[in-house]
């Protein structure tokens, strides 16, 4: 198999460019830049400060670029309550798309919440969002509701998805 067999997916796992740790006060700005060009709701600089500071349940990691450029390639922020963790944003800079981040941010917000006796993870994604979707089914997740009109800008149904964490 050569480079050019593979996907950029299996690229970006082969030579990650970030590694993911907890979210610092010093990543919110670019943490919102990426939130605002990813069409997510927007929760705005304040209120990612808020969890940080604030919620002993959220969890909020970041993957941190190791090469000349953004510092931040993708983020994640959730929060556990009981047993179950729901994710509210997660979401990579464009040209970090396809790569892995996301689905390493994933993986490991979701070892830290098994060790803190998360049993299951909930998500809800937009109806037209396939690319995440996608990712979702992956990772093992099942699709278990619809919430209509759950999104604004533009208005949109979200696609409730479940995991059951071992």
């Amino acid at each position: 198999m050569s480079l050019s067999d593979i996907t950029p997916e299996q690229y970006g796992l082969m030579f990650r460019s970030y590694i993911v740790e907890q979210m610092r006060e010093q990543d919110l700005i670019e943490v919102v830049e990426i939130e605002e060009m990813s069409g997510l709701n927007r929760w705005g600089y304040d209120a990612y400060r808020r969890e940080l500071f604030t919620n002993p349940n959220s969890v909020m990691m970041v993957a941190r670029n190791l090469h000349p450029g953004p510092a931040i390639a993708g983020f994640f922020a959730g929060w556990i309550v009981e047993d179950e963790m729901h994710i509210n944003n997660v979401a990579s800079r464009p040209e970090y798309r396809r790569i892995g981040v996301a689905r390493s941010l994933m993986e490991v917000a979701m070892d830290e919440s098994s060790y803190r006796g998360v049993r299951f993870v909930i998500l809800e994604v937009r109806d037209s969002n396939e690319p995440a979707q996608a990712l979702y089914k992956k990772l093992g997740f099942k699709l278990i509701g619809r919430r209509r009109d759950y999104y604004r800008g533009p208005i949109e149904d979200a696609l409730v998805m479940r995991k059951e964490l071992k």
